[in-house]
């Protein structure tokens, strides 16, 4: 009898160790999955979009019910490419722009980060693990690409970018690189400074394939929007006008609005009849007061007068013709532009409708360095207008048909022709 207390104390640890390995068998089918970096990287993508996504109610969306919905279906995925798809289908539920989940595998992973790096403090302490030279880059050509019923296309090419230089067009069908087939990272990846062999196809024709050869380059992504933003800026100079041109890629940091400034008031362009602003494809972001430029009410004009006599006479705003350019890849601050450009009656919209796009989103790092893009913000002009799902109407819509386009461009010409009108009003 003097054992029986200490067996009475021994009778919770042996129920407690039963329980537990009852626990660990029952838990044993799952642990394979829960363990999966896929399923990892899918709850964190599902717990940051709770914890931050811009509308509480998740625009009338069960959120809850669609982790539930796509985790078995995570848990079938192999990779990360394939975890993405179905993610970025979670992710759709939500209806809403900016908000999209992306690997290391596609250019706009580099092109996101480098345009929030140089904004956020946080954002680079994160990123010195991933990119420990301190540069976000990667190997291209500078070629945006649109897939369409199953073929690539491209639809934008940046201003002074192998792809610029290589004869490579907007239209253009790309059928492989280097006899494989193509993809925007993957393709060019520790290939900078080599040359590849891109197939592409002309026109529907197939006697119109042939191979270009590029040297893809690395771009620093921190800079390279700002690059060909200086690279496109030209005077186009037609029936005894001077017109001035250039494409704003993105207007996501203050170098790039400081930049047109200065070429408006001081640089290439202040000498111009007429301005074209080319707000097509890239990225958005950035600051809108640059807009005051147009808007603002005319001040006293500046005179320089040097010692040899000349002078040099500056107008700090713009009050000759403009006109923007405007299509379906024209996104967030970009379509506010041109909203407030109609508002203001600065110039005509010119091109296709914008894509309604138009809230405020931030990236998060993932546990794997893959990239959730998110709305956390919601945008009204006015107070009560709101552009997202909406987009921007042009003044004058152009029809723009891609496929095998061939390098012309019918909403550009119809920019010249338009304000060259302008001109001679």
């Amino acid at each position: 009898m003097k054992n029986f207390p200490s067996r009475l104390n021994r009778l919770p640890i042996i129920i407690l160790f039963s329980f537990c390995v009852l626990l660990l068998l029952w838990l044993a089918p799952l642990l394979p999955t829960l363990a999966k970096p896929e399923v990892q990287v899918f709850e964190q993508v599902w717990q940051t979009v709770n914890d931050n996504f811009f509308d509480p109610k998740f625009n009338g969306v069960d959120w809850k019910a669609i982790r539930e919905q796509y985790k078995p279906q995570i848990a079938r995925t192999k990779s990360t490419e394939e975890a993405a798809v179905i993610i970025n289908q979670m992710l759709s539920q939500l209806r809403t722009s900016h908000t999209h989940f992306y690997t290391a595998n596609e250019a706009e992973y580099y092109q996101l980060l480098g345009i929030f790096y140089p904004r956020s403090r946080d954002l680079q302490k994160e990123l010195r693990k991933i990119f420990p030279k301190g540069k976000i880059e990667y190997s291209g050509i500078g070629a945006f690409t649109k897939e369409i019923n199953g073929k690539i296309f491209v639809k934008a090419i940046l201003d002074k970018s192998p792809a610029a230089s290589s004869g490579l067009k907007v239209g253009d069908e790309i059928l492989s690189v280097d006899d494989k087939p193509y993809q925007a990272i993957q393709s060019f990846a520790g290939k900078a400074g080599q040359q590849v062999k891109l197939l592409i196809q002309r026109t529907a024709d197939v006697n119109s394939r042939q191979e270009i050869a590029i040297a893809p380059k690395m771009f620093d992504t921190t800079k390279m929007f700002f690059d060909a933003q200086q690279a496109s800026t030209q005077v186009i100079e037609q029936q005894g006008k001077k017109i001035g041109y250039v494409h704003i890629w993105s207007n996501a940091a203050d170098p790039h609005q400081q930049q047109l400034q200065d070429d408006l008031i001081y640089g290439r362009l202040s000498s111009a009849d007429a301005l074209i602003l080319d707000l097509r494809d890239g990225w958005g972001g950035g600051d809108l007061d640059y807009l005051n430029i147009f808007t603002a009410k005319p001040g006293p004009s500046v005179t320089n007068i040097r010692r040899n006599g000349k002078q040099y006479t500056y107008n700090y705003q713009w009050k000759k013709p403009a006109v923007m350019l405007v299509n379906e890849g024209s996104r967030s601050s970009k379509e506010i532009l041109a909203f407030a450009f109609q508002q203001h009656r600065i110039g005509q919209v010119i091109g296709s409708k914008t894509t309604g796009a138009v809230v405020a989103g931030s990236p998060f790092l993932m546990k794997d360095n893959s990239l959730l893009y998110l709305a956390v913000t919601n945008v009204f002009l006015n107070n009560d207008q709101r552009l997202e799902g909406k987009g921007v109407t042009p003044d004058i819509s152009v029809p723009f048909s891609l496929e095998y386009a061939q390098g012309a461009d019918p909403q550009k010409q119809r920019a010249i022709e338009t304000v060259l009108q302008a001109v001679q009003k």
